[in-house]
């Protein structure tokens, strides 16, 4: 008897040395890394297990009658390891309390021990271990595994944006050459025209925008073009050719006047000189109008011709417009059309009709080439198309009635406009001539064929309200 006390006694000190060591270990582990703690477990068992004095077929017992094993299994229930059934979905495992989503499930035990189930009213705790990394085939890499989020999440990898660069893209065509620009390219491109224009002498054209007077020079005027960004100014001795005859009037006023009715006209100009610190340039009219008279009328074609001759139909552009006329710019040269010349119906005011700035067809009558620097030409506009008398005068019979409109009243009668561009001469009513723009009745008197005219007499007047 006294040597199986001597036994038990041994085997009680070993096992207490060694569940000190587990212990330790398990303290140093849980402080480390949890990944590391199934590591330091293994070898804490691997020591108890040498340390243990194998036992006789009838197993040894400690002072309570316990089985060694038995009691060192439940003096460490944290570090049983747990099966991969457990650990399969970590992110099922509630936070703070680490219970097991499986807690019917039974630990896997030894061959030669039964699982020992926990007292009634307890609910013992179990740690949740990490999975580890998972080797490759090769054995020299481990995969990386996502990991654990408190709340189970995991949240998904965010694709990498591009990051792009603050200086602006260039743009992308549509053609071989880009049609549309930026507002750095205009500014560019609207610098080189001016500056070929002042070395090439090259020919621009624009609008004039305004009329300025310097302050330190009032009677001095100027017209201002806008290039772009860049302001261009024409002074009056350079926008406007002088008359011939003042009538008793300053120069400076006769400019002045002269370019303020051409406020708003489409000018050719050459420039004569560029600040491009400062904005400005400095730009001729009569330099550009110069270059289009030698072009247009002394130029000559592939068979020797005159670009321009009596009889031709060329494009112009109505620079001024005054009650009796208004002045074109036909390629270089101002052109006086009297309101005869304007259209087949009687007019009493070419501004109500006509604009500066706009486009115009005419017939170009006569050309003096004598005097270079001042040729002298002659234009039609109603003679530039079809006369509307041929065709309109058909759709009128003598002794009928028709309605018109009076376009003019004069010391000859009552002007009446029908429909297709004719005007009909009528005498002055009984109840009182009409105004102009009145709604009135016509009955035809006459018509004469060749000389494109035709008469009659008012009936009814309907007054404009």
């Amino acid at each position: 008897m006294a040597t199986k006390k001597t036994t038990t006694s041994q085997e009680d000190a070993v096992f207490e040395s060694g569940l000190d060591e587990v212990m330790a270990e398990m303290q140093l582990s849980q402080a480390d890394d949890e990944t590391d703690q199934e590591d330091a477990l293994s070898a804490a068992q691997d020591t108890l297990e040498s340390s243990l004095i194998p036992q006789t077929d009838s197993e040894s017992l400690n002072e309570d009658r316990i089985p060694v094993e038995d009691a060192a299994r439940n003096a460490l229930p944290d570090i049983i390891p747990q099966t991969d059934i457990e650990n399969e979905n970590p992110g099922e495992v509630c936070s703070g309390s680490m219970h097991s989503n499986t807690p019917d499930q039974q630990i896997p035990q030894t061959d030669s021990d039964a699982a020992e189930t926990p007292p009634e009213g307890s609910s013992p705790t179990r740690r949740i271990r990490k999975s580890r990394a998972k080797k490759s085939e090769s054995g020299t890499e481990t995969e990386k595994q996502p990991e654990e989020v408190p709340d189970g999440v995991v949240e998904p990898v965010k694709p990498s944006r591009r990051t792009t660069s603050a200086r602006p893209a260039s743009v992308v065509s549509i053609d071989a050459r880009p049609t549309v620009e930026t507002e750095e390219d205009k500014a560019r491109n609207d610098l080189l025209d001016l500056m070929e224009s002042l070395k090439s002498k090259r020919i621009l054209t624009d609008t004039i925008q305004g009329i300025e007077r310097p302050a330190d020079n009032p009677l001095r005027s100027l017209a201002v073009i806008y290039h772009g960004d860049i302001k261009v100014i024409i002074p009056a001795e350079e926008a406007v050719e002088p008359p011939e005859d003042f009538r008793g009037r300053l120069p400076e006023d006769v400019l002045h006047y002269m370019l303020t009715k051409r406020l708003g006209a489409e000018v050719d100009y050459i420039i004569m000189g560029i600040d491009a610190a400062a904005g400005v340039a400095v730009g001729s009219r009569l330099e550009a109008m110069m270059a289009r008279r030698k072009e247009y009328y002394y130029g000559l074609d592939r068979d020797g011709n005159n670009l321009l001759y009596e009889g031709i139909c060329a494009e112009a552009r109505v620079v001024s417009v005054i009650r009796a006329g208004i002045f074109v710019d036909l390629f270089g040269v101002e052109v006086y059309i009297p309101l005869r010349e304007l259209s087949y119906q009687r007019m009493m005011d070419a501004q109500d009709n006509f604009q500066p700035g706009q486009r115009i067809l005419v017939k170009i009558l006569s050309i003096d080439r004598r005097d270079r620097y001042h040729i002298r030409v002659a234009a039609s506009i109603k003679q530039a198309g079809e006369n509307p008398y041929e065709k309109a005068l058909r759709r009128y019979v003598v002794g009928n009635r028709y309605v018109g409109t009076v376009s003019m009243v004069d010391m000859n009668g009552v002007f009446v406009a029908l429909d297709g561009g004719v005007d009909c001469l009528c005498s002055y009513p009984k109840r009182g001539r009409p105004p102009r723009g009145a709604r009135v009745t016509v009955r035809i008197l006459g018509i004469n064929n060749e000389a494109n005219r035709i008469w009659g007499a008012i009936t009814h007047v309907a007054l404009p309200r």
